[in-house]
């Protein structure tokens, strides 16, 4: 999917016991739920996302938010992504001055 791999770890759970512990092991079925953990580099589950086997996952947008992630990440919380964001756009900048305005300084 990716030229020369994916630059982050994924794992496989054949046994359940990740499963068990992020809360997507169906012992009934011996399987684990579909499910998507970003854990940041502090061990910290950012976003998780749980899907049931008759819809798909989006690709696009589980990139979309390891790039927003980082980039807060970089900024050390100076820039946040909001609603829609992708590289490239603006961010907005969190503080006191920003709360209840952010629909005037954000325009997707």
């Amino acid at each position: 999917m990716v030229e020369g791999g994916i630059p982050f770890p994924m794992v496989s759970d054949g046994g359940g016991k990740l499963g068990t512990l992020y809360g997507v092991y169906d012992e009934t079925s011996g399987v684990n739920i579909r499910g998507r953990f970003l854990i940041d580099p502090d061990s910290v589950i950012q976003a998780m996302e749980i899907l049931t086997p008759p819809v798909g996952r989006n690709i696009n947008e589980t990139i979309r938010q390891v790039q927003a992630y980082q980039l807060v990440r970089e900024t050390s919380g100076k820039e946040v992504c909001p609603a829609e964001w992708t590289p490239g756009k603006p961010t907005l900048k969190p503080g006191p001055d920003l709360v209840g305005k952010v629909w005037k300084v954000w325009k997707p």
